[in-house]
Formats: C-alpha cells, structure tokens, sequence
C-alpha cells in the first residue's frame, strides 16, 4: 500500500487531495516535527531534505508534493495529467505558475505569521509579499473567465495545484473579493467529492 509522509495540513495536502482523487488506498504516516522526526536519520534515507511530503509506493519513493501528484496521476488517473500534447503542456505550465509564482509570497506571509516570534515579525515582510499577489490573482482571474476547469477540459492537475495554493488565502485572510472568477472556481474545486474528504482528514 501506497505511504504518504506528512500531515494533511502541511504542504502534504495537496497529495493527499490528490490520493482522494485518484481513488487508490494509502497509509497516512505523521511526523512529530516538533521532536525533529523529519530530521531523523531514518527519514532522511526517505528525503535527504528533511521535509514532508515523501510518497513510498512499493520499493519506489519519491519527494515534492507537486512531483508526487505527476507520479500518482500518470500511474493511477491519466487523465488529471491532460489527454494531448497541448493540454499536458498547459496543465505543467499552471503547476509550475503556482509553485513560482503564486505560493512564494503566501510562504513569505505564512513564516512571518506563524513561525516568527512576535517580537521580531515585520509587518514591511508581509506587507510586500502581499503586494506581489493582485497582478497574480488578476491573471488567474483572466485566464478563468468563461471556464469551468483551467484547461476548459475537465478537472486536471492544473486545477488541483493552482486551487491548493490559491486556497491559502483563507487562511491568511487574504481577501479574494476583487477576483470573482478565482472565488467562483475556488468555490466549485472545493466542492468535489475528494476535497470534501481531503477536508475531513484536517477537522
């Protein structure tokens, strides 16, 4: 059986989103990161980065959460990864969009937020990483309108990764309001059967 290393909450989310999707049984392996688990000698055979997530699939293993989701869709659901040269090739362009360029200011906001003291946080950190994100969600709002899927094709990769990374704006409070097309599609990827469950392993 399939192991996923990582809490949903963590970056491992979107894997297991996609795991949901692509509708194969998997083990859930947490990590203690408070007692360094991920540093552990054990886990860095697993990742020599010594970050979450890591896919063991059989004897093969593999790292980064938007790799473990190619891995998983062209072994087990094609069809997430595009069913043309042309489509496959606009499904790895919004991937590597919002790993590039969406998700750095959003990391940016979140270490400041979350993982630095009080004390030492800079508002002027958030404030320009916040400042990146409007020309981004103005794109994606384009690039939406008149669309139901990102590739106008039926869900895929693209709209999995993209959604994964747009979505933290909830979490960050960020507001979505002037982007109605990115919210309207937000809303309707958060409806599907595997986020509903995706959602249910974070409760």
């Amino acid at each position: 059986m399939i192991k996923i290393y990582g809490s949903p909450r963590s970056s491992s989310g979107r894997c297991f989103w996609c795991l949901l999707e692509v509708g194969t049984p998997f083990e859930a392996v947490p990590l203690d990161m408070k007692k360094k688990e991920h540093k552990a000698p054990e886990y860095l055979k697993l990742n020599p980065n010594g970050k979450v997530p890591v896919l063991v699939d059989g004897e093969f293993k593999i790292w980064e959460s938007m790799a473990i989701n190619t891995y998983l869709a062209e072994k087990y659901k094609p069809e997430l990864l595009g069913c043309d040269a042309a489509t496959r090739g606009i499904v790895q362009q919004w991937t590597m969009w919002s790993s590039l360029e969406l998700q750095p200011p959003f990391i940016e906001v979140f270490v400041q937020k979350f993982f630095v003291p009080e004390d030492r946080r800079s508002q002027d950190v958030i404030d320009m990483a916040f400042d990146k994100l409007p020309p981004l969600f103005s794109i994606l709002n384009t690039e939406l309108e008149g669309k139901e899927y990102m590739t106008g094709n039926g869900f895929t990769l693209a709209d999995l990764h993209v959604a994964s990374v747009a979505s933290i704006s909830h979490m960050l409070q960020y507001d979505l309001s002037p982007y109605p097309e990115v919210q309207r599609w937000l809303g309707e990827m958060q409806k599907r059967p595997a986020h509903q469950e995706y959602l249910k392993l974070i409760r």
